[in-house]
């Protein structure tokens, strides 16, 4: 693969609560149309569609593309669960990394219902029953919510391993409101304090209420070219992918007898190190990262497991304000799933548009101070990682 990935436009809607969207392709096809218009390319120009979503029939991509357009492209759907619009871009930037074609889209949608997660095919195996059983395992609880039950467990773990309190996870929702506050995209604007989020209820172990990111409805969208093309048709061509990578589980997932391990810490490292090995920079010249915080816990775990911060040390990277504005690298500026919402096919693309927001210095109050490194964690359990980086790019 030697065609450098550009990302050319990106596209978001606000995201909202359930009950309160337009239909899954109505929001597809408004956040392809702003990515679109980002670009300042047509979609007659559009090669290849990757369109992602978790709660939906097959060909829901097709119906949310036509609205915007029917050239007989390539339509690929895909679902890879909460990382499913990363792994769309995945397979776009694949494409035109590699010279299949020029100019691709990817988008992810998706209309959730209210309430914890739940399978919704249950005359067969569930995909995620090997990861149910390791959080069973360690702390039975039948009827406790599925991802609850694993990222809360796995929390618990993590405070027992390095003898920390629960402040620690309950900093990092303060923190996610205080940089959703001036995202008018994001659904939780209002601050909280440390005590307030301690003082919500319990969903399980430490996981309070005010540290689950909530069901979401909501679209986002970029439109991935190689060089050529952009300087052909005169596009933007200042955001380049430095490097991406989809990891799958290794056996340390279930044979180790952690849910630090079961809910893809050892993904998210071997993704991260992928990265920073293709695009030549390390974790310490990253400047602002948008990063998987479905829980609080994960946002924890995922600091370290992308070597933000070293195994054990988190504590002290929040308490010194490394996480955000004004420290050693800004987390969530966007205010992450927690904040400005988790709706499942849409939040890898999300996180790309504030990225490239950021890298482009678009971003008005939340804007980070001149990045030029961004990266990006988005997970899904079943399993797959994507970690992927962005710079700005210098030919």
């Amino acid at each position: 693969m030697s065609q450098k990935a550009l990302v050319a436009g990106v596209g978001m809607i606000p995201f909202v609560k359930p009950g309160k969207s337009e239909s899954y392709d109505i929001m597809g096809a408004k956040a392809i149309a702003l990515a679109l218009e980002d670009a300042e390319v047509a979609y007659d120009k559009i090669q290849q569609v990757y369109a992602g979503y978790v709660y939906g029939d097959s060909t829901c991509g097709q119906r949310a593309i036509y609205h915007v357009g029917m050239s007989g492209v390539p339509v690929i759907n895909v679902n890879n669960n909460c990382s499913t619009g990363s792994s769309a871009l995945f397979l776009a930037r694949q494409a035109v990394q590699s010279g299949v074609v020029e100019c691709a889209l990817a988008v992810g949608f998706e209309q959730m219902q209210p309430g914890a997660l739940v399978s919704h095919f249950n005359d067969r195996p569930n995909p995620l029953g090997a990861f149910i059983d390791v959080a069973q395992q360690l702390k039975p609880a039948p009827e406790a919510p599925m991802a609850p039950h694993m990222f809360g467990t796995a929390g618990a773990e993590y405070l027992e391993k390095y003898n920390v309190g629960p402040e620690v996870f309950a900093r990092v929702s303060v923190k996610a409101r205080k940089h959703a506050q001036h995202n008018d995209k994001a659904i939780f604007r209002d601050l909280v304090t440390e005590e307030q989020v301690l003082a919500s209820p319990v969903i399980f172990g430490p996981m309070t209420r005010l540290q689950c990111c909530p069901p979401t409805c909501g679209a986002a969208a970029a439109i991935v070219v190689s060089e050529a093309f952009a300087k052909k048709h005169g596009l933007k061509s200042d955001i380049v992918i430095l490097g991406q990578s989809l990891v799958t589980d290794f056996s340390s997932t279930f044979d180790q007898g952690s849910m630090i391990k079961a809910i893809g810490y050892d993904m998210t490292g071997a993704a991260s190190r992928q990265v920073y090995e293709q695009a030549g920079v390390g974790p310490e010249d990253v400047d602002v990262c948008e990063l998987h915080d479905c829980f609080t816990a994960n946002e924890v775990l995922t600091y370290e497991g992308l070597g933000l911060t070293p195994e054990g040390s988190t504590e002290k990277f929040i308490a010194d304000g490394n996480n955000t504005y004004g420290g050693r690298v800004v987390t969530n500026p966007s205010g992450g799933l927690l904040s400005k919402g988790h709706p499942l096919g849409a939040t890898g693309l999300a996180q790309c548009t504030e990225l490239v927001d950021q890298l482009r210095g678009r971003c008005g109050v939340r804007q980070v101070d001149k990045p030029r490194i961004a990266l990006q964690h988005n997970l899904g359990l079943g399993g797959a990682c994507v970690v992927t980086m962005y710079g700005l790019n210098a030919a």
